[in-house]
């Protein structure tokens, strides 16, 4: 296992038990984003870095009973605590890597990704990942409850003109990997850029 990959096991490992309980007001901005993804009826969504599984109720909603929904992530802790949350329900569970996903190659129509960019290994690469495993014209939702700003401020941070997430960076990252960035938000209540995976 990668340097990087123990540091976010070690990071998120550390905080799952309560993390649902630092951030108790999400859920509708979780449900906004989803909405905007235009899911229907019997799709097959896959939540990338679902952590404690806060975006399972609303893809499961999207997508129906006839639908799949399925959360990976790297950190056992942070199963664990969706688990314990009940939200295995929704969806099925796996621990794996998402740089390199159990997966048929476009057997997804969407992929939902929630604060998952800032810790990827190789940006470019893992979403080369995410585009081998969704279908020509599928969709990517990168998201994040609040904006870049808000969230730098939390973190007592500034922003640089060479964060991943800002426009003028995610576009082209995004358009070398396989996507085609549609819509870009960024606004102190929500972060959210959607992209069409390129046939």
């Amino acid at each position: 296992m990668s340097d990087d990959h123990t540091h976010v096991q070690e990071f998120f490992g550390a905080r799952a038990a309560d993390w649902d309980s630092r951030f108790p007001d999400d859920g509708p901005a979780y449900a906004a984003a989803v909405a905007l993804m235009r899911l229907r009826a019997g799709d097959r969504v896959l939540d990338a870095g679902c952590g404690t599984g806060r975006a399972l109720p609303p893809l499961r909603a999207a997508v129906g009973a006839a639908g799949v929904v399925v959360g990976v992530d790297l950190t056992p802790a942070m199963l664990e605590a969706a688990v314990r949350a009940g939200r295995y329900r929704e969806g099925r569970l796996l621990l794996a890597d998402v740089t390199a996903l159990p997966l048929r190659a476009e057997s997804l129509d969407a992929v939902f990704a929630a604060g998952l960019v800032a810790h990827l290994p190789n940006p470019a690469a893992n979403l080369r990942e995410l585009a081998r495993v969704v279908r020509p014209g599928g969709t990517l939702a990168l998201f994040h409850p609040i904006g870049r700003a808000a969230l730098a401020a939390r973190q007592g941070r500034h922003i640089t003109p060479d964060d991943l997430r800002a426009e003028h960076n995610l576009g082209p990252l995004l358009a070398g990997s396989g996507w085609d960035m549609t819509s870009y938000v960024d606004e102190d209540a929500r972060f959210l850029a959607l992209a069409a995976r390129r046939g």
